[in-house]
């Protein structure tokens, strides 16, 4: 009982400390108090204790119920266990353990956001979209996202089968690949022809600033005559730090804002802004995205869309438009919290949350007879929505006579205007790349154009 009554001291100031809510002023707003909540809470534990089935651990029991609390939140806000944070310490340094997978869970089941250039699950096929149903075969449906990864990693060399659901495949699909220590190189670079860049940003972790940096300088060097222009492919770029979306902008924008964040108060504003100095001097950038550029890859294509400093290519992104602040917790011995604090908005003032960032030019990768189906930030349980396209949709409602719903339905299910591949395309080309370097070079051309007449 002992045990139990500290359970539910520490319940309880995490719930009062979170809130910024005194004891007394908890009780004037509410008729049924956090304590009271807090003892049904108790009220249940104890009945789990005494009388389930099977004898359940009491810290597994409140582990669950604290990542339920914050499951509940929205699809980023989660528990971490001591282990677990050091797990995501480790990967965030860019080096880990594994196969290479982006994840994310949806509707009880893991779903691949995108897998991670030139690693052993890119290398065996897992495509972005894909369900990952069981492991070893064995099912883990239901299981959280902690659970699968946890199941994911392990000694480099060893074998790991994971079961896929794919639309468009009528069974499901086994992939045997071995581990390996994940060394992720978030940036790589080559020529196109002579005198155009190509930069590809895989992620965003503590050295992609850097690594983009020298990449360009190489290029630089290592053109045949001066550099004309750069296609830069955020596609399948799941994110990462702030901080380095920001450096990754500076080398583009000569000073100026890249981002802001807002807390839940309207007035806690925090702004980045791009060093001064561009890189290229000006020259044309292409950049290309697609569903699977979430988070910081989406700010560094928002920064250069809305600063227009290069055109945008490819096809609607991920909308991960949200701020996670990692707290430890008792110094990360009791593990940490991951907590949504902010959204990211755009130098204009765009948010990002649940609707992404619309390309200047839409061009598939595929053919597609309908609206692109590739999961997006709105589609998760519990995202949070876009306050912004929320009262557009209200305003449309009014001004049409529909309902808010007609209005979200009608949006989704517009015809396809994105350009597609031709029919006899050849699958295993890169459509959308190749159309990027022709835009690049006409976009080179009319800069020519303009300066000679100048």
């Amino acid at each position: 009982m002992r045990y139990l009554t500290l359970v539910l001291a520490v319940f309880a100031g995490m719930f009062l400390g979170g809130l910024g809510l005194t004891y007394q002023s908890a009780i004037a707003k509410t008729e049924r108090t956090t304590y009271q909540e807090l003892n049904l809470f108790m009220d249940v534990l104890t009945r789990v204790r005494s009388e389930y089935v099977t004898e359940e651990k009491d810290q597994e029991l409140i582990e669950a119920a604290i990542q339920g609390m914050l499951k509940s939140l929205d699809p980023h806000s989660r528990y971490l266990t001591a282990k677990s944070f050091q797990d995501m310490q480790v990967q965030s340094s860019g080096e880990y353990g594994g196969l290479g997978l982006e994840v994310t869970i949806r509707d009880g089941a893991v779903k691949v956001v995108s897998p991670i250039d030139n690693t052993p699950a890119a290398r065996a096929g897992v495509e972005a979209g894909d369900y990952i149903t069981g492991i070893n075969g064995k099912s883990i449906l239901g299981e959280s996202l902690n659970e699968a990864v946890d199941q994911m990693r392990g000694p480099p060399g060893s074998p790991i089968t994971i079961t896929v659901a794919r639309k468009g495949e009528n069974e499901p699909l086994d992939f045997t690949i071995v581990r390996e220590v994940i060394t992720i190189r978030s940036v790589t670079s080559r020529l196109e022809g002579d005198d155009l860049g190509y930069l590809r940003v895989s992620l965003f972790n503590e050295n992609t600033g850097e690594l983009a940096r020298k990449a360009i300088e190489e290029l630089k060097v290592s053109a045949k005559t001066p550099l004309k222009g750069l296609i830069l492919d955020l596609r399948n770029n799941p994110g990462g730090r702030l901080t380095q979306a920001v450096e990754i902008s500076s080398l583009f924008l000569d000073s100026g804002e890249v981002v802001s964040t807002r807390g839940r108060d309207p007035r806690d504003i925090e702004r980045y802004n791009a060093r001064k100095g561009d890189m290229l001097n000006g020259l044309p950038i292409v950049v290309l995205i697609n569903a699977g550029s979430a988070s910081a890859s989406e700010i560094v294509a928002g920064a250069i869309q809305d600063r227009e400093r290069g055109t945008l290519i490819g096809m609607q992104s991920f909308g991960k438009g949200s701020v996670q602040t990692v707290i430890p917790l008792n110094s990360g011995r009791d593990g940490a919290v991951v907590l949504t604090t902010a959204r990211y908005y755009t130098p204009a003032g765009r948010s990002i949350q649940a609707t992404g960032i619309t390309p200047d030019i839409e061009i598939s990768h595929r053919r597609i007879k309908k609206a692109d189906n590739s999961t997006t930030e709105a589609d998760l349980p519990n995202a949070l929505k876009n306050e912004l396209e929320a009262t557009r949709i209200a305003k449309d409602a009014e001004e049409s006579d529909l309902d808010e719903e007609a209005v979200i339905a009608a949006n989704d299910n517009k015809e396809v205007t994105a350009e597609m591949p031709p029919e006899d395309y050849p699958e295993d080309e890169d459509y959308q790349l190749s159309r990027a370097k022709e835009i690049l070079g006409q976009m080179i051309l009319s800069e020519n154009r303009t300066a000679s007449k100048g």
